[in-house]
């Protein structure tokens, strides 16, 4: 079964934005939201100011490194 590319409008430092990402990344993203108690748009502003390519990339990448570093901490590796 394919990805399903989810389109979300998000505010990135104060403007209007889209960003197209697979539905299970949106999920992740709003887990890590909920988790450190911050709004997607909050976090989002975050990844974009530190990014070095595009929007939708940093996005998974950053879902990426925050799943390895959880599996890190319950490996007793992180």
């Amino acid at each position: 079964m394919p990805a399903m590319i989810v389109k979300h409008s998000v505010r990135i430092a104060g403007h209007q934005t889209s960003i197209s990402l697979e539905r299970k990344f949106w999920e992740m993203l709003r887990e890590i939201a909920r988790r450190e108690k911050r709004s997607i748009n909050d976090l989002v502003t975050e990844i974009d100011e530190t990014r070095s390519g595009n929007m939708s990339s940093a996005i998974r990448l950053y879902v990426l490194d925050d799943l390895l570093s959880r599996l890190g901490e319950k490996s007793g590796r992180g």
